[in-house]
């Protein structure tokens, strides 16, 4: 009779071992899955990321490029217009203006870079919501 139970005991542990090994597998499968799925998610964000920077920056470098040049010839215009009578305070018109306009951009623009949200924030959101989940099922 303790040969048969001893034989009973292993035939039962053998189905409970596989049962273990086959939950580690799915486990596993399933941690890759939600990896790769994160991963994803990720490079989909890097790519929407690169490419409004690359939009941004072109939009930058043409607008910068056509108000630069604009300014330039409005300076020289107005102390063209001004060479006879008051060319120093046209001169100085145009630096002061061109100054406050400059600051006013920057200031802006230094604004808008503190502003941003976050690049990642979809990822960064789905990686908590898959933490609080793991950490319920603890």
């Amino acid at each position: 009779m303790s040969d048969n139970t001893q034989h009973h005991a292993q035939a039962s542990a053998q189905p409970s071992a596989e049962g273990l090994l086959g939950s580690l597998k799915s486990l596993t499968a399933l941690m890759v899955a939600i990896i790769h799925n994160r991963l994803s998610l990720l490079s989909t964000d890097l790519e929407i990321a690169r490419e409004q920077l690359v939009s941004v920056l072109i939009m930058v470098l043409i607008a910068l490029f056509s108000l630069c040049f604009g300014a330039l010839l409005l300076a020289i215009f107005i102390v063209v217009i001004f060479w006879d009578t008051h060319r120093l305070l046209a001169l100085g018109g145009v630096t002061g203006l061109f100054i406050v306009v400059g600051s006013i951009c920057m200031w802006r623009v230094l604004r808008a870079i503190k502003a941003m949200p976050a690049t990642f924030e979809a990822s960064l959101e789905e990686l908590a919501t898959d933490f609080q989940q793991l950490k319920s099922n603890d």
